[in-house]
C-alpha cells in the first residue's frame, strides 16, 4: 500500500503513514481551517490499511508499528479527529498488530501530558510518554 505523506504548514501537522517502514508519525501544530477536510484522507487511508490487514489470513508478524505523536498544539476540533485516529489504531491492534505508541510532550507542558493520558484511556491503547527536546 502506498504511503501517505502530508507536509506541515503553519496551521497543520506533518503526517507520515508509511506501512513499509512501519512508521506512522504526526508532528507539529493542528489547527487547520477545515479540520474535517484535512483529516478525512488520513482516516480513509487508515480504514483502507486496516481493511487490507484484516483480509490477511494472519496479520503480518513484523516489528511493532511505530506510532509517534509529537504535537506542539492542537485545537479542540482537531482533538476529536486525533481520537478517531487512535480508534483506527485500536482496530489494527485488535487484529493482532503490535503498536508502539509514543506521545511526546514538553517537560513543562502538563496539559499535553494529560491530553495524552486521556487519549490513551479513551482509545484503550497503551502509550509511552516521552519528554521531547523541542
Amino acid at each position: 500500500m502506498e504511503k501517505l505523506i502530508i507536509e506541515a504548514t503553519v496551521n497543520s501537522p506533518r503526517i507520515v503513514l508509511d506501512p513499509e517502514e512501519k512508521k506512522f508519525e504526526f508532528s507539529g501544530e493542528s489547527r487547520p481551517e477545515n479540520v474535517r477536510n484535512f483529516y478525512l484522507p488520513v482516516l480513509e487511508w487508515l480504514e483502507k490499511y486496516t481493511g487490507k490487514q484484516s483480509d490477511l489470513e494472519e496479520p503480518e508478524r513484523t516489528p511493532a508499528l511505530d506510532c509517534l505523536f509529537n504535537f506542539e498544539y492542537f485545537n479542540s476540533t482537531s482533538a476529536k479527529y486525533i481520537l478517531d485516529i487512535f480508534k483506527s489504531l485500536n482496530a489494527l491492534h485488535s487484529l493482532g498488530i503490535d503498536l508502539d505508541i509514543k506521545w511526546f510532550y514538553e517537560e513543562d507542558d502538563e496539559d499535553m501530558l494529560e491530553v495524552g493520558e486521556e487519549m490513551s484511556r479513551m482509545s484503550k491503547l497503551k502509550f509511552e510518554y516521552v519528554i521531547s527536546n523541542n
